[in-house]
């Protein structure tokens, strides 16, 4: 998979801590900095085709990701 989207990404060279929260709530940082990125799109796919099972990609956390996965499924 093509990751040069990477080097586009808001994130690029931010303390990666940030997307790593200990709790959802604590996501907000880190989903105020996917908000404005150009390539967020491209980062929760990758997240998704891959099962990140941390952190916070293309603005949605663990949890948001399995719905996500979860609802595809369903309408596969």
């Amino acid at each position: 998979m093509d990751v040069t989207w990477r080097t586009k990404a808001a994130c690029h060279g931010l303390d990666p801590q940030i997307f790593y929260p200990e709790t959802d709530e604590e996501a907000e940082a880190a989903k105020a900095v996917c908000d404005v990125c150009p390539v967020q799109t491209l980062c929760l796919e990758y997240a998704l085709a891959r099962r990140e099972k941390e952190g916070v990609w293309g603005g949605c956390t663990e949890k948001e990701r399995r719905r996500i996965i979860r609802q595809r499924r369903r309408t596969a």
